[in-house]
């Protein structure tokens, strides 16, 4: 492409050559006059049953990061959409969001990475953080005791951490999640929506007005 950047307040797809074939993207830049030079590395709900990037709460967490000054990229995973490979049980797919952290460095190579995820992307982001080192972790309804009784529990992000859940989750249940919340040391910032089911159907204004101020204290300003 001609341009390296999306325009200010502008959102752009994107083919990135990955570790598993092209990985489609979408990547939405802020306007120019909030733009703090960090960024956002997003990802969906499971791709076996029928999530993808243009999942609601997904374009949530970005809009939120794109408001607030960030770089935004959320993308398909494995399998979805126009990105190639298959669904790899959150391993290729924990590599993806590693790989997608680098590209996103090399073009803001002074900036800070906030990490988020939904439900199965939760999950991914908060195992890939391990890897990455992020400045900033958000998980909306992660999955800890679902989809992945073959993995450990990921180990606990190196940074502040929100986590948002709903009480009627009807997919992953909020008091296995906020169970196993509690074991890690911190706990994370937990924010419980009461009467919220797993989509924020009807509540995604409530969810942005959660998300916001956390990701305002953590990257508005100069750098540390």
């Amino acid at each position: 492409m001609s341009d390296p950047f999306p325009e200010p307040g502008q959102t752009r797809g994107e083919l990135i050559a990955g570790p598993a074939g092209q990985i489609e993207a979408l990547w939405s830049a802020p306007r120019a006059e909030l733009a703090t030079g960090d960024y956002a590395l997003i990802c969906h709900p499971h791709p076996l049953l029928g999530g993808a990037m243009s999942n609601k709460v997904t374009y949530t967490l970005a809009s939120c990061a794109q408001k607030a000054g960030l770089h935004a990229l959320r993308f398909n995973f494995r399998g979805v959409g126009k990105s190639q490979g298959a669904h790899d049980h959150a391993r290729g797919e924990t590599d993806d969001v590693v790989f997608l952290a680098g590209w996103l460095r090399e073009r803001f190579p002074q900036g800070r990475l906030l990490l988020a995820g939904f439900s199965f992307g939760a999950w991914v982001s908060v195992n890939a953080a391990a890897r990455l080192s992020p400045t900033a972790q958000i998980s909306i309804a992660p999955p800890f005791a679902k989809y992945f009784e073959h993995l450990p529990v990921p180990t606990r992000p190196r940074c502040p951490w929100l986590v948002v859940h709903g009480t009627d989750d009807e997919v992953v249940n909020y008091e296995d999640t906020r169970a196993v919340l509690e074991k890690f040391s911190p706990p994370p910032q937990l924010i419980t929506l009461h009467e919220v089911g797993h989509f924020f159907h009807g509540k995604l204004t409530q969810l942005a007005e959660q998300l916001q101020p956390f990701i305002a204290e953590h990257f508005t300003g100069p750098q540390a």
